[in-house]
């Protein structure tokens, strides 16, 4: 299988760099619905907002779902404190001090963008040395620093930024030359670009989908409600998301991570099995793991009741819900399991 990469990286590239904090998604949506009718895919969308690429297969009574979630970690304005800085709440599961010092952006209720920097409130070692060390960084001792002058809660309501206005961090993407690729909200906009390099191939190569496919870009995956709607003729789902890399883990930044289970469930041993029967007829670089802290939109609609046979597999990615890593050897791992799977 030949891969365009070029395009999977620069498309990852451009949809990093769209903020779309859970709940706020509408714009990354809009791209993602924009590249599906580019290629000539049929687009439908959920009352939610989700948008569906449908594949059309030679079988369409047994359909399956791919998916991959759009939204990514961020926050709230949760307070405007009487000194002008604001205080958040966080969207997703993300540790404080994996943001301290982190550029942002907030973007008002009526579309202003401003920029700013997260901060302890003890941030500087002259005025406070011990605290600005030792302090466990949390919610309430957090602030934004927002780049305009603000010295009271009047002057940055002036601004138009209030209680409610989304805020999301800077990336920091950087594709290195020996293929490693950084940023914040890999998860899951690096298993997006998947999708949408595996459908770039399957149209320049004129290939049709044993079953139809249905593309499932979800939009609340973070939070935990991220697909609501499974058709009756889909019989199995497929979660594209981020394998975790780390200590007591078994997958790697360059393979294709298979969940065995998460915290949540174990995934369908069958399925599993066939997706690593699948990767060993390819000589793919995969591993099996078992997360820790983890929760796919798969896991999360069967755990809603849905009826469907359900696996989840993704790059490997270091440092998750951090500055995280990945390699683009995972990235095309991923996608050759990704067609081997929609085309046995």
């Amino acid at each position: 299988m030949e891969f365009n990469m070029n395009y999977v990286k620069d498309f990852m590239e451009e949809i990093l760099n769209i903020p779309s904090a859970g709940g706020n998604t509408k714009v990354a949506l809009n791209r993602v619905k924009e590249e599906f009718e580019a290629m000539g895919i049929e687009v439908k969308t959920t009352k939610k907002g989700a948008v569906i690429g449908v594949f059309e297969g030679e079988d369409n009574k047994n359909q399956k779902i791919i998916c991959a979630h759009i939204d990514t970690l961020g926050a709230m304005v949760k307070e405007i404190k009487p000194n002008g800085r604001l205080k958040l709440s966080n969207i997703g599961g993300f540790s404080w001090n994996s943001v301290e010092g982190e550029n942002l952006i907030i973007k008002t209720s009526k579309g202003a963008k401003y920029t700013g920097s997260l901060l302890p409130e003890k941030a500087s070692v002259h005025i406070h040395p011990e605290e600005a060390r030792e302090l466990i960084r949390t919610e309430e001792n957090m602030e934004v620093r927002i780049d305009e002058d603000v010295k009271s809660a009047e002057d940055t309501l002036r601004f138009g930024i209030k209680v409610g206005d989304f805020v999301t961090f800077e990336t920091r993407t950087i594709v290195t030359n020996n293929g490693y690729i950084k940023s914040r909200y890999l998860d899951d906009k690096a298993c997006v670009s998947i999708i949408f390099g595996v459908c770039k191939y399957l149209k320049d190569n004129n290939i049709k989908p044993k079953n139809t496919i249905l593309f499932y870009i979800s939009n609340y995956e973070e939070i935990g409600h991220g697909v609501s709607i499974i058709p009756e003729e889909v019989d199995e789902f497929l979660a594209l998301d981020i394998g975790t890399v780390g200590i007591g883990h078994t997958g790697d930044e360059r393979s294709v991570c298979i969940c065995a289970k998460d915290n949540r469930t174990p995934y369908d041993f069958e399925f599993r099995n066939k997706l690593v029967e699948m990767a060993e007829e390819e000589k793919l670089n995969y591993k099996v793991d078992v997360y820790y802290r983890y929760a796919s939109d798969a896991s999360m609609v069967v755990l809603r009741g849905a009826d469907v046979n359900f696996a989840c597999i993704g790059p490997g990615v270091d440092a998750t819900h951090h500055y995280e890593r990945t390699h683009i050897d995972a990235i095309e791992n991923t996608m050759k399991l990704v067609v081997k799977y929609i085309t046995k």
